[in-house]
């Protein structure tokens, strides 16, 4: 891994990232590279501590670690999907696509496996803070409130919800879960692709369209939860819709 970068002149608005792992090093230079690039870094050196910092800062986007202790990152990870939808890029030096499709099950936004570059971690951060702050699938698109069925989501406030007889119950989507949602829900009868979902809503990401599969499951399982069965719908080879063609 390098060294840090020099400073560079630039001011620390764009958003504060907590970085929760237990190599100081580490986080020293992911804060410099943070800092060269407008963002600010504050670090953790465990998970209880992280989860401390969490509450208290209520930050932009979290780096996690896996391998921290007390508790583990898995454990942190979940415990942030509880509490709501802050970003979540996990850091690991585990390499297997079983670990991958974990970290997107259990909730993360995005994987960077050690060794990294500092400035791929970086430009990932951005990516994952543009999306969410876009409030969609990266192309803007019209702000305001898409429906679908008893789904609404509004794009301003980055909320999703279920409305039935007359009552709402929120959906505590992750992002790329709201991503996937807000693509679907755009063109709901239309057919779309694993791999249109996987470039449009996981770019950053590594390119395996089962990790899209895995993020579907959970987006619904959450609707069928609140009481909306079957939505997205599947076509077996094929992709998915949000809703059945009338």
């Amino acid at each position: 891994m390098p060294n840090p970068p020099a400073p560079a002149p630039a001011r620390l608005n764009d958003g504060l990232v907590l970085i929760i792992e237990d190599e100081p090093e580490i986080v020293d230079i992911i804060r410099a590279y943070l800092a060269r690039d407008g963002l600010r870094g504050v670090g953790a050196g465990d998970g209880r501590e992280g989860l401390r910092q969490h509450l208290a800062l209520k930050p932009d986007l979290v780096l996690l670690d896996v391998k921290i202790p007390e508790p583990d990152g898995w454990q942190v990870l979940a415990e942030l999907r509880r509490r709501g939808d802050t970003p979540v890029i996990m850091l690991t030096a585990h390499d297997q696509d079983l670990d991958k499709l974990l970290a997107l099950r259990v909730g993360a936004d995005d994987y960077v496996v050690k060794p990294f570059n500092p400035a791929e971690v970086v430009a990932r951060v951005r990516a994952v803070l543009r999306r969410a702050r876009a409030g969609g699938h990266g192309n803007g698109g019209n702000a305001g409130m898409l429906r679908c069925g008893p789904l609404e989501i509004d794009l301003d406030t980055h909320q999703a919800r279920v409305v039935a007889d007359g009552a709402s119950t929120p959906l505590p989507l992750t992002l790329t879960e709201f991503r996937l949602a807000v693509y679907l829900a755009r063109t709901p009868r239309r057919v779309v692709s694993r791999a249109e979902l996987l470039a449009s809503c996981l770019p950053e990401g590594d390119a395996l369209e089962r990790t899209v599969d895995s993020h579907i499951s959970k987006l619904r399982r959450k609707l069928e939860e609140a009481g909306v069965a079957g939505m997205p719908f599947s076509l077996r080879g094929v992709g998915y819709r949000m809703v059945e063609p009338t």
